[in-house]
């Protein structure tokens, strides 16, 4: 077998090992890139990343106007659900429709499945229905302060403790 011959054969062998001597350099490379970029602190990442709104507030239009049916610490009673899954699932949007909302006194599956009650259901002997909150003025000024609550309790970042 001849120089040239052999060239041949061992070429594709040649072009596995350069193959994979590019995709390793290339692959440092990239990771060395990502971890030069990712200059943040962890803690202001995740500050960034939370809802906007103030907890502290929040939890004082929970505790005036939701603590009675869904119990101090959002983990739900005999009159409501634990709220802690409900809005662990939730973006702003979606919890503020729900708020707005009046549901029937049946369970309430994510906030948006029931349908509203009609008016004289409570009268009736059914399990109370979730208030139509439009029209109170507090609980609309802070309904971002009252999500970021009750997200940081639903992401255990706060306890149910004051």
């Amino acid at each position: 077998m001849s120089t040239t011959e052999a060239c041949y054969r061992n070429a594709p062998r040649a072009r596995v090992v350069a193959g994979l001597s590019l995709a390793a350099m290339l692959a440092g490379c990239a990771i060395g890139s990502v971890e030069i970029q990712n200059r943040e602190p962890a803690q202001e990442l995740q500050r960034e990343s939370r809802p906007p709104g103030s907890a502290p507030l929040g939890r004082a239009v929970y505790e005036d106007r939701c603590a009675r049916c869904h119990g101090g610490s959002a983990t739900g009673t005999a009159l409501a659900p634990d709220l802690l899954p409900i809005v662990h699932t939730m973006g702003l949007h979606r919890f503020v429709a729900s708020v707005l909302r009046r549901y029937d006194g049946g369970p309430v599956l994510a906030g948006l499945e029931r349908e509203p009650a009609p008016a004289d259901e409570g009268a009736r002997g059914a399990p109370p229905a979730m208030p139509d909150w439009r029209g109170d003025a507090r609980l609309n000024a802070h309904l971002v302060d009252l999500f970021a609550y009750l997200s940081a309790r639903a992401e255990g970042l706060l306890g149910p403790q004051r």
